[in-house]
């Protein structure tokens, strides 16, 4: 599931795991996700970047989070991707911020609708915003970056992938703040 992945591992578990294993179990969450996600504090927004069909997968993540009964309560939330960073919560009003994105069931369904259908006629290296179409008060916005069949999300990961850090990244941030000296 989407929502799985190397830190929902038992802490023993994740004391056996070396370094490499901990490495590549992230790398096939990106994979199982389908699409890459980080956040761009200067512009604000939600960077999800995938194929076509990676970024497909998150309409799907909005239709599996509607579909559980579980989540129609307030403040029932979802965590996605193996850093968990990426947070669907109900709430009573539709809102995308820097900590997750909101909204009532019906609003995710919307949400979800507006994906599928601004996805269906881009081409690799083609991008888009939603922002006002969701919610009129949104903090952030969700940028969608769009890549070729057989896009691999974990090559975008800077701690994977050291070389495509720019620094501004969340990723990178927490990663420097946890790590630097």
């Amino acid at each position: 599931s989407a929502r799985t992945g190397c830190f929902a591992a038992s802490k023993l578990e994740m004391k056996r795991m070396t370094r490499a294993e901990i490495d590549e179990q992230t790398r096939e969450d990106w994979r199982d996700l389908g699409f890459f996600y980080d956040q761009d504090k200067d512009a604000r927004c939600w960077r999800l970047i995938g194929s076509k069909s990676g970024l497909l997968k998150f309409s799907t993540i909005l239709n599996d989070y509607v579909a559980d009964e579980r989540n129609a309560a307030l403040s029932e939330h979802e965590h996605y991707g193996p850093y968990w960073y990426l947070k669907i919560i109900t709430w009573n009003e539709a809102i995308i911020t820097e900590d997750d994105i909101s909204g009532t069931m019906d609003d995710f369904r919307r949400l979800a609708e507006i994906v599928r259908q601004r996805l269906e006629n881009v081409l690799p290296g083609d991008a888009f915003e939603i922002d006002k179409e969701y919610a009129p008060n949104n903090e952030y916005k969700l940028r969608f970056e769009v890549r070729e069949d057989g896009f691999n999300p974990a090559e975008e990961d800077p701690l994977e992938y050291p070389s495509n850090s720019d620094n501004k990244s969340l990723i990178s941030r927490v990663w420097n703040k946890l790590f630097s000296g």
